[in-house]
């Protein structure tokens, strides 16, 4: 089983480095829940899930979800 970062709203998978894919294949491995759990709450990000992807069967298993640092404002974004 894969452990990986998921975005709950736009359901891609983490790269790292901010960057995010819709190919579960590409996402970022995590060896252990807790890791993936602390590196998803650095992420500028809403709501994310930590999803195990068993490859044989293509199926998800939702193993813990939380929040990230969350999104810049739009006016530190312009800043």
């Amino acid at each position: 089983m894969n452990i990986l970062i998921e975005h709950a709203e736009s359901l891609e998978f983490f790269l790292g480095e901010g960057r995010w894919t819709k190919n579960v294949t590409e996402g970022r491995r995590y060896p252990r829940t807790e890791l993936a759990l602390r590196a998803a709450k650095q992420e500028p990000i809403g709501t994310f899930n930590i999803v195990g992807h068993i490859p044989a069967t293509g199926q998800f298993v939702n193993l813990n979800h939380g929040r990230g640092k969350g999104l810049p404002k739009a006016d530190e974004v312009a800043a």
